[in-house]
């Protein structure tokens, strides 16, 4: 009998000895009523009495999601998407919202994809297919700011949500890239416009200061020939009068030197000529009437010195 009993007190203290691994928190009900949770780790229950009514992971989870909406504009967007949530803490009344709002896992998992679907579709149908591209982390926000409130009533919080895929119809496709290509003809032709214009700019830009710089040395050049000219004759005024003095203090007529002068310049008429025909009038009554002229012209640079 003692045996039966001592048996007896062992099966009852390993039925009551419970373990809870890490990561999970134990709800036990009394009679179906809640009673406590138990921590992870060894645990002690009433045989018999205190049951564990479910074990509620406090890690991570995630689920994958795919789903289609329609914008504004009637077209269809087809969502790929995954949520990653967990249970907000450890405390009492979390695990008792965990434990009890939902008959089991099926319908936890369905209410809460369904809510995020509900969420993106209503935020998608305000918007145009043109814009929804653009609109990936506005609508990751606005589902998270609709939804969390949500599911705290559920003991639960939304970590995050990605959105790792939004394609539209095939023919929505099409058109899409028919828009992005021209836009891209557009812009590389303004880009082209305006370099064309740059080069444009610049080569007019490069070709007034050549010519800038072309009449400037053309000035320079003008300017320094002129001053050459009139040092040249500054030297022949300086020369004719020095050979006059000389002349005059030999006592030798002055004409002289325009005689020189006039058979000079016939010299250099046939040595430099290159062929040119230059009339001349030889006659002894022509060389006077050079000579007279010649000399008038001196005596009037002589009385303008004066």
């Amino acid at each position: 009998m003692t045996l039966i009993i001592l048996f007896l007190v062992l099966a009852l203290i390993v039925l009551g000895v419970k373990t809870v691994q890490q990561g999970t928190i134990a709800v036990v009900t009394v009679f179906g009523k809640y009673k406590r949770v138990l921590s992870p780790g060894l645990n002690f229950t009433i045989p018999l009495v205190e049951l564990i009514f479910k074990r509620i992971s406090t890690q991570n989870r995630s689920v994958e999601l795919e789903f289609q909406a329609v914008t504004i504009d009637q077209a269809n967007v087809y969502f790929k998407s995954m949520i990653l949530f967990s249970v907000i803490d450890n405390e009492e009344e979390t695990i008792k919202k965990v434990a009890f709002k939902f008959i089991d896992e099926k319908n936890l998992m369905q209410a809460l994809i369904r809510t995020i679907e509900g969420n993106i579709r209503a935020f998608v149908a305000m918007k145009k297919q043109s814009e929804v591209l653009s609109l990936r982390r506005e609508i990751v926000d606005h589902v998270k700011e609709q939804i969390d409130n949500v599911i705290e009533e559920w003991g639960y919080h939304l970590q995050d949500l990605q959105i790792n895929d939004i394609t539209f119809d095939e023919a929505v496709m099409h058109s899409m890239s028919k828009v992005v290509a021209s836009n891209n003809l557009k812009a590389a032709a303004e880009n082209e416009g305006q370099a064309l214009l740059i080069t444009k700019t610049k080569a007019a830009e490069a070709e007034g200061n050549a010519i800038k710089i072309s009449a400037q040395a053309e000035r320079e050049a003008a300017q320094l020939r002129g001053q050459g000219v009139a040092l040249f004759r500054e030297e022949v005024a300086k020369g004719m009068q020095n050979a006059a003095r000389e002349m005059q203090q030999a006592n030798l007529d002055t004409s002289m030197i325009m005689f020189s002068m006039w058979t000079e310049a016939i010299k250099n008429f046939a040595e430099y000529g290159k062929g040119n025909v230059i009339f001349l009038d030889g006659s002894p009554d022509g060389m006077q009437k050079v000579m007279r002229q010649m000399m008038a012209m001196d005596n009037l640079l002589k009385e303008e010195k004066k």
